[in-house]
C-alpha cells in the first residue's frame, strides 16, 4: 500500500517539457521529488506538496527520488487531453491521453509494417546503443522509439529519450499501454507498432520499456517477459523482428551474469513468432560463453542466431554527449551490455527494406 508525506517544494532543481525535479523538505529532512507536470501541474517554491514516498522507503531502484501527488495549494488543476482514450484508467490520475487512432485515420484498418524492422531491447539503457547502431549504418533512417508499459510509465522520465530526442537521434516516440507522452498514443502492441510505422513514418522502430525493470528473482516474474509480445505482433503484422540480447560480465548476480534469465526465458521458452536474435561478435572466451548459452537456453532452436558486430558505441555515447549506464555502473564497466544493443541496431539498419 502505497505512503503519502506532505512537505514543502524547496527549489526547482531542473525542468523540461512533462517534468520536474524539485527539492522538497520533509518532516524528516530535505528531499529529492520529481513531478509529472501533465498530470498535477507545476509547483513553484514554497508550495506545500502531498509526496509518494512509498518507493524509496522500500529500497526500489528510483534513483532515491519520491513523487509529487498533488499541490495542497491548488484547488484545482484542467488540463483537457486531445482524445477520449484513457491511460491510468480506474485511478486518480487517469488521464485522457487520447490514440494515434484518433488523428491519423490511415490506422483505422491498417495490418501491415511493410517489413519494418522491429527490434527489442531488453533494457531501456540499452535503448541509446540500439539507436547509434542504427545510425552508424543508415545514418538517414527515421527512427521511433516505442515505449511499452513493463517499467516507468511516464516517458517525461527517461532522461535518455530527452537526450536522444534533443540531438535528433530518435525522430518519433510511440507510448503503448498505460505508458504515456510520446508523440503518438497506443492502446496495444499492434496498434503501437503500425503508429511508429504510419504516422511516425518510421523506417525502424526499436521497443524497449521505460527507465526500471520490475522482477521477483523468480523464472518468469518480470517484465522481461514481455519481449515475445512484441516480437510476435512484429511478425503477424508483416515486420522483421529482431531481439537484442540482456548480457553482462560485469553484473554480480549469477542470474544476470553472461546471459541473463531474463533474455533466456523470454526468448528460449515463450512465444511462437520467430525472430532474429543478434549475438555481438565479441569475440574469445566470452563470445563462446554467450552462443553456448543461447543454445543451452533453446535459443538456437526456437530463432535464428546471428553473431553481428557492433559499432564503437562507447565512442558514439561520448561523440554526442551522452551519459548512459546500467545498474549504476557506466557504460564503459560493462561494455558487452551496450554493445549487445549496438549489434541488433546494426543488423535492424541493414535490412530496411526500400520503400
Amino acid at each position: 500500500m502505497p505512503t503519502f508525506r506532505r512537505g514543502e517544494v524547496v527549489r526547482i532543481l531542473e525542468a523540461r517539457p512533462g517534468l520536474q525535479r524539485v527539492e522538497v523538505a520533509l518532516a524528516d529532512g530535505p528531499a529529492r521529488a520529481y513531478v509529472l507536470t501533465a498530470l498535477t501541474g507545476q509547483v513553484e517554491p514554497g508550495e506545500r506538496v502531498v509526496v509518494n514516498t512509498t518507493a524509496v522507503e522500500l529500497g526500489l531502484g528510483t534513483g532515491g527520488w519520491h513523487v509529487v501527488h498533488w499541490s495542497l495549494d491548488r484547488d484545482e488543476f484542467v488540463a483537457p487531453g486531445p482524445g477520449h482514450i484513457m491511460k491510468l484508467r480506474y485511478t486518480s490520475l487517469q488521464a485522457d491521453t487520447g490514440s494515434a487512432e484518433e488523428f491519423h485515420p490511415d490506422l483505422a484498418g491498417a495490418d501491415d509494417l511493410g517489413g519494418m524492422p522491429v527490434l527489442h531491447v531488453p533494457l531501456h539503457s540499452q535503448l541509446p546503443a540500439a539507436v547509434v547502431g542504427v545510425r552508424s549504418v543508415r545514418p538517414d533512417a527515421r527512427i521511433a522509439y516505442v515505449m511499452t508499459d513493463g517499467a516507468a510509465l511516464p516517458l517525461a522520465l527517461s532522461d535518455l529519450v530527452a537526450a536522444m530526442t534533443q540531438r535528433s537521434l530518435i525522430d518519433t516516440t510511440v507510448t503503448a499501454g498505460h505508458a504515456f507522452g510520446g508523440d503518438h498514443e497506443a492502446v496495444s502492441a499492434p496498434a503501437a507498432l503500425l503508429a511508429a510505422r504510419i504516422a511516425g513514418q518510421a523506417d525502424v522502430a526499436i521497443v524497449a520499456m521505460g527507465p526500471g525493470i520490475v522482477g521477483t528473482g523468480s523464472r518468469f516474474g518480470h517484465t522481461g517477459v514481455e519481449a515475445p509480445t512484441w516480437l510476435g505482433a512484429a511478425a503477424d503484422l508483416g515486420g522483421t523482428p529482431i531481439a537484442a540480447l540482456r548480457v553482462s560480465f560485469a553484473d554480480p548476480r549469477e542470474r544476470h551474469h553472461g546471459l541473463s534469465h531474463h533474455s533466456a526465458t523470454a526468448l528460449g521458452r515463450l512465444g511462437s513468432a520467430r525472430a532474429t536474435v543478434v549475438l555481438p561478435a565479441i569475440g574469445g572466451d566470452e563470445e563462446h560463453r554467450l552462443l553456448t548459452e543461447v543454445t543451452e537456453a533453446g535459443i538456437a532452436a526456437r530463432h535464428e542466431v546471428v553473431t553481428a558486430p557492433a559499432p564503437d558505441v562507447l565512442g558514439a555515447f561520448a561523440g554526442h554527449g551522452l551519459t548512459v549506464g546500467s545498474m549504476g555502473r557506466p557504460a564503459s564497466a560493462d561494455p558487452v551490455l551496450f554493445l549487445a544493443a549496438g549489434a541488433a541496431g546494426a543488423l535492424a539498419a541493414r535490412r530496411i527494406p526500400a520503400r
